[in-house]
């Protein structure tokens, strides 16, 4: 029976898979790779092109879901030793840039917990409208309603968006002055370094010029008493 055979995914079984899986460090770009193929890609010896496609994401997802927390976690040891293999401006990089993403999936967030709260009024108010169709003065007043609640789904978008945008664009300006003046400060600290430098030779050649001429006098001096 088909149901009896082993789960075969792209040629492979689902076990095997597993200790693959097991073997290697995996990381949510590999996860995400593999699921996309798996779906979208898949292997034509294998079982799974012969699938439907709700059957090969079911599938798929089963076998690809628990490893998204152990690619997660590799995934930020892996950023993590990048940012601390560079220089602090890539730390201020993966900060600026994990700040600007976290923000803007807070507004995603907030603006879909806006969207089904609208929704599910306007479906609440069109059922009202529905059962109170024989009264004229009820129907304009949820009409009323219904257009107060769109208003405030549109006013929240625009305020959403704008906050979005506002913080966006401040936090790139920060991290641009943040940048310039760090920037400003090695270079004065590079140029304070080679006036250092310069002062350290022009002083040495000076006192090795000042020996040379102390001694070549005295050599003189020690010649005019000789003769």
């Amino acid at each position: 029976m088909a149901d009896q055979e082993p789960e075969v995914i792209n040629g492979m079984e689902a076990s095997k898979k597993r200790g693959d899986y097991n073997d290697q460090e995996i990381d949510l770009y590999t996860i995400i790779h593999r699921m996309i193929v798996m779906i979208v890609y898949p292997d034509p010896g294998s079982s799974a092109s012969s699938t439907s496609l709700l059957q090969r994401i079911k599938t798929v997802l089963s076998e690809n879901l628990p490893l998204l927390g152990e690619g997660s976690r590799n995934s930020g040891k892996k950023l993590l030793q990048w940012t601390r293999r560079g220089s602090p401006l890539r730390a201020l990089l993966v900060i600026s840039v994990g700040t600007i993403a976290l923000l803007s999936m807070t507004g995603v967030i907030v603006f879909m917990l806006f969207f089904l709260a609208a929704t599910f009024n306007a479906i609440v108010i069109s059922l009202l409208m529905s059962l109170a169709a024989a009264g004229g003065f009820l129907a304009l007043f949820f009409a009323f309603l219904t257009a107060i609640y769109i208003g405030a789904l549109s006013v929240a978008i625009v305020v959403i968006s704008t906050a979005m945008f506002s913080a966006t664009v401040a936090i790139l300006v920060v991290t641009g002055w943040i940048v310039f003046f760090w920037t400003v400060w090695l270079v004065t600290k590079k140029s304070v370094g080679i006036a250092k430098h310069s002062l350290t030779l022009t002083g040495s050649a000076i006192s090795a010029c000042s020996s040379s001429i102390h001694s070549q006098y005295r050599y003189e001096e020690l010649n005019k008493l000789e003769a």
